[in-house]
Order: structure tokens, then C-alpha cells, then sequence
């Protein structure tokens, strides 16, 4: 195969690998929120704009702490009413805490990173 036929077949491979890495990058996080949610009271920021678990289960009563490991500042802001609204903000390094007494299911993101960082805390009585 000469150089000039090798081109197009080296470019077509190129484009094919960007698109599955692109594909890979959709909000996860969105659709994660859906998530089966997991029994624990600590929600971590890692270097990936994401919460995780992005779906948490908590008894009524329970403080959850949300732990920023990320290199940026994100925050969590309630999206359902009956909470507070304004955003808490996590610089790198920090955590913010809040007590959830009823039951439900509450939705949060990040208010700076609201497509990618989306999560859950469901409350169970």
C-alpha cells in the first residue's frame, strides 16, 4: 500500500476512534441520577466532574457529607423545593454537610457544572 492510499484509511481510523471517545463522554451523570441508589452518607467529587454514587439512600435524620477531591470548585445545590436553594460551594479539598428529616427524593447538581453533575438523595422514613 503506498503512503498516499494509507492516508484516508489512517484518517477514518482516527475519526472512528474520536467519535467512541466522544460518545464515552456523554453527562452520565444525568442519566445516572436514575441510578439504583446506594446505602451511604458520604458523596465524593473526584477528578471527574461527577458525583459518586450519583444516587444515595438515606435514612430520615441522616447528615450526608459531600467531600470535593476534584483540582475545581463545584457545588451542591437542591433542585426540589422544601430545601434550600442557594448553592454550597466545595473548593478543592473541602465538604459541606446537610441533614436530611424527611422523607423523599431530592435532586442536587452542581450549579457551575449543572449538565455534567447531577445526583440524588433519597430519604427513606
Amino acid at each position: 500500500m503506498t503512503a498516499g492510499a494509507r492516508r484516508p484509511a489512517i484518517l477514518a481510523a482516527g475519526v472512528a476512534v474520536l467519535a467512541l471517545a466522544i460518545a464515552g463522554c456523554g453527562p452520565a451523570t444525568s442519566a445516572g441520577a436514575d441510578a439504583s441508589p446506594v446505602a451511604t452518607s458520604t458523596v465524593v467529587l473526584p477528578a471527574s466532574y461527577q458525583f459518586e454514587p450519583v444516587s444515595i439512600a438515606v435514612p430520615a435524620g441522616t447528615t450526608v457529607t459531600w467531600s470535593n477531591e476534584d483540582h475545581f470548585t463545584h457545588s451542591v445545590q437542591f433542585l426540589d423545593g422544601g430545601l434550600p436553594s442557594d448553592p454550597m460551594l466545595l473548593q478543592p479539598g473541602s465538604a459541606t454537610t446537610f441533614t436530611f428529616s424527611e422523607p423523599g427524593r431530592y435532586r442536587y447538581q452542581c450549579h457551575l457544572h449543572p449538565v455534567d453533575m447531577q445526583g440524588t438523595v433519597v430519604v427513606e422514613g
